[in-house]
């Protein structure tokens, strides 16, 4: 049995439809992620599992129960890591984690969470004194003290340096280990490359895409992205235009960056050399790659989402 079902989930906000019609499943023990611009509806769906917000309609269950209606066996059996968390300032790490764990009916021991997370020897710190990445730590291991069975995880390496993403990442795969259900959304590809099963796109409300990070890529091996930084000429000049059209790959031209996806990469870049010999320059900031689920990400949410714009 799934560890988390939703089906046509549905919920607004006044006139504005926050999540519209949104469905899937999370298998147990694995690690699901939600992806999508700002405003696109991955923490509203995400404090609907929680059992934090109602919703309008659709059917929603983690681990058999419905959270809009689940009391304090429910919440017993899931952790939480929210983007922000308010800790007493005064309170010590150890404090923190003894007080909120005394909620749980299993708790994991202190000394072990504080390893999971790499705060080893902080035990005894107040938590006003530690670092922007050592908070986050401590918000992470707030979410592990109740030794959870399904763990939402928002934004969960916000603030940390590439080594302790890398140490977050290697806790999360070994909590998976253990048979943890993990539901996560990140603003890092490379983070959701490496945790996830599976990942769903969300776009105002709805799910685009949903799959493997490799299936979301879909033939993206097969395609070569080829990008550099386009000289300062006018686009539609008769020469740039036959140039472009002369590709065989889709192009973008955007910021004074072209990129070119094609799967005839040495004819394309032998003529975009040869053009630029023509010009007297250089193809400059030269770079020549398989598309990353980022680029597949940007293109499946396009250009015009998340500026400015804080998640519903």
């Amino acid at each position: 049995m799934p560890a988390v079902t939703v089906t046509d989930l549905k919920k607004s906000y006044g006139t504005v439809r926050a999540v519209d019609g949104l469905s899937f499943s999370v298998g147990e023990g694995e690690v699901f992620a939600l992806l999508g611009p700002n405003g696109a509806g991955k923490s509203t769906v995400v404090e609907i599992l929680e059992g934090h917000r109602t919703r309008d309609s659709g059917k929603v269950t983690v681990l058999g129960t419905d959270p809009g209606t689940a009391g304090q066996g429910y919440r017993d059996r899931i952790g939480i890591v929210l983007q922000e968390a308010g800790i007493e300032r005064e309170l010590t790490v150890r404090e923190a984690l003894v007080h909120y764990g005394a909620c749980y009916s299993r708790r994991r021991p202190v000394d072990e969470v504080l390893d999971l997370v790499g705060l080893t020897g902080l035990g005894d710190r107040r938590t006003h004194q530690l670092s922007g990445g050592q908070k986050r730590r401590v918000d992470l291991a707030l979410g592990l003290i109740g030794d959870p069975d399904v763990l939402f995880l928002d934004e969960p390496t916000t603030g940390f340096d590439p080594s302790a993403r890398r140490h977050a990442w290697e806790m999360i795969e070994g909590l998976q280990d253990l048979g943890t259900t993990i539901l996560l959304t990140s603003h890092y590809m490379d983070e959701v490359q490496v945790l996830a099963d599976r990942v769903a796109v969300v776009v105002d409300g709805r799910i685009v895409a949903e799959g493997t990070p490799d299936e979301l890529r879909g033939n993206a091996d097969s395609e070569t992205l080829v990008r550099f930084r386009f000289p300062e000429v006018d686009p539609n000049s008769g020469p740039v235009v036959e140039l472009l059209g002369g590709l065989a790959g889709r192009t973008s031209l955007r910021n004074g960056v072209l990129e070119v996806y094609t799967e005839q990469p040495t004819t394309d870049l032998n003529l975009l050399t040869q053009w630029a010999i023509g010009q007297g320059g250089a193809l400059e900031g030269l770079e020549v790659t398989t598309p990353t689920l980022e680029d597949v990400y940007l293109g499946l949410i396009g250009g015009d989402h998340g500026a400015g714009v804080e998640d519903v």
